[in-house]
């Protein structure tokens, strides 16, 4: 921890928020671009089938990154927060509670999803042309995938608790470099297909895995992270800390499995050729969730430990430079989509009506943008501190709480676009209560700063 401490207490705010921001960022995009390049390799196929089939298994692995950010968010504050209060062994207990919880949770999760894959397939939208190819999916991405799946990402939050934002991103990036480089070697060039896929999402997610274990090893005399389960502990109010201000962000990805399910029920009833677009849009949408999740993780130690050491200058400049830099990317990405969105939808599958569905729905959903970059810098903000509540009503209005009541609506008054509609609906909606649970505790923030000053 020595090594970063300065980058926590002296080194300029803005200077501070990059080099902890730009990797997380860049991770983050690189962790999107290879979830598509599933979508696009297996869209080089021609089956829409197969690229409905990923879009239908999608939110069981989006679980996977719940559980991720349950144990690695939930731990990287409580950390941080440790850290800044000087609490080195409390540290080094909640690290060993995180990381372990997680691989538990992680194999009983993926044990239980293959193992009654029979009945969870036909409740997600899986009809007789998508099932086999569902299955194969699963077998590999989530059956085997679970725990190096949940434990690379939870990792690399830990990691990015001591300030190591570098090697986070790294550990991350490398996983999803290694994705795109074995898709077209499992899907095309050894005639895998979907499960080639899945084979090439399970390995990368794996030797990212191998990489935290390694740093951590060789990291051990100046990490407080642990891998000894005799760190392991109950106590402290380790597990209430951990799991309350993780849940928040483990609830936007539950509920957002909710959210997609419904969408591809809702899609499915009118072709598979909707299903395969509104997949390929959602994917390209995640490029400006990536980014605003990469901002606000980013950023999430240097306020946890700057909060717990009472330095709040350093919280509120460090929130004001977030927000300016996550909305200004923010705009220009939705820009970007809004004006490109043919050719994008058009790189991933050469099907007419697949790239008509697509396109429409990319225009719709790509305007929610800067509503994200504003809502989750918030609730990483709560989650910062360790606040409970408020991170986990604006997680519930983000996802489940409004959009799929706004689908059910949208669908029956506009038809399929309005099922696309309701997307922007619910983040437009969450962003306004997201500005009205940020100023009242902005407001107290100064005053706290004028009090100690």
């Amino acid at each position: 921890m020595n090594e970063n401490k300065e980058l926590f207490e002296d080194i300029p705010v803005h200077k501070a928020v990059i080099s902890l921001v730009v990797p997380t960022v860049i991770s983050q995009l690189i962790t999107v671009i290879y979830n598509m390049a599933d979508t696009f390799f297996i869209g080089q196929i021609g089956d829409s089938n197969q690229v409905a089939a990923v879009s239908l298994c999608m939110p069981l692995f989006i679980l996977l990154t719940g559980m991720a950010n349950l144990f690695g968010i939930g731990g990287s504050s409580l950390i941080s927060r440790s850290l800044g209060n000087g609490n080195i062994e409390k540290a080094k207990k909640v690290s060993a509670f995180s990381i372990w919880t997680a691989v538990i949770a992680s194999l009983v999760y993926g044990i239980c999803v293959f193992t009654l894959r029979g009945y969870i397939l036909p409740a997600i939208g899986a009809n007789a042309e998508t099932y086999d190819f569902c299955s194969q999916y699963l077998f590999w991405a989530v059956g085997l995938g679970a725990v190096p799946t949940v434990l690379n990402a939870a990792l690399a939050h830990l990691v990015r608790a001591e300030g190591y934002s570098r090697q986070a991103s790294f550990g991350m990036a490398m996983g999803g470099i290694l994705n795109m480089l074995l898709d077209p070697v499992f899907i095309s060039l050894l005639g895998f297909e979907i499960a080639g896929a899945a084979i090439a999402t399970m390995l990368s997610n794996l030797a990212a895995t191998i990489y935290f274990l390694v740093l951590l090893i060789r990291k051990k005399e100046t990490t407080v992270l642990v891998l000894s389960p005799r760190y392991y502990t109950l106590k402290m109010h380790i597990p209430f800390e951990v799991l309350l201000v993780g849940l928040p962000s483990c609830v936007m990805n539950l509920m957002g499995v909710f959210s997609n399910i419904m969408m591809n029920r809702l899609m499915v009833s009118y072709c598979n050729e909707a299903v395969a677009g509104i997949g390929i849009s959602k994917k390209v949408d995640m490029l400006a969730f990536a980014i605003a999740t990469g901002m606000s993780q980013g950023v999430l130690p240097l306020i946890s430990y700057n909060y717990s050491a009472k330095k709040y200058n350093r919280v509120l400049s460090a929130v004001k430079t977030t927000f300016a830099y996550s909305l200004t990317i923010a705009l220009f990405g939705m820009v970007l989509l809004l004006t490109c969105a043919g050719p994008i939808v058009r790189a991933f599958i050469d099907d007419p009506l697949t790239v008509e569905y697509g396109e429409r729905f990319q225009r719709i959903i790509c305007i929610t943008g800067p509503c994200i970059s504003v809502t989750m810098i918030v609730i990483t903000l709560f989650q910062s501190i360790g606040e409970k509540i408020q991170p986990l009503i604006l997680s519930l209005l983000r996802k489940g709480g409004l959009d799929i009541p706004a689908m059910l609506l949208m669908n029956g008054w506009v038809g399929v676009n309005g099922i696309a509609w309701a997307t922007p609906i619910a983040d437009f909606t969450a962003m306004l209560a997201a500005i009205s649970l940020f100023i009242p505790f902005w407001k107290k923030l100064k005053l706290e700063l004028e009090a100690t000053e």
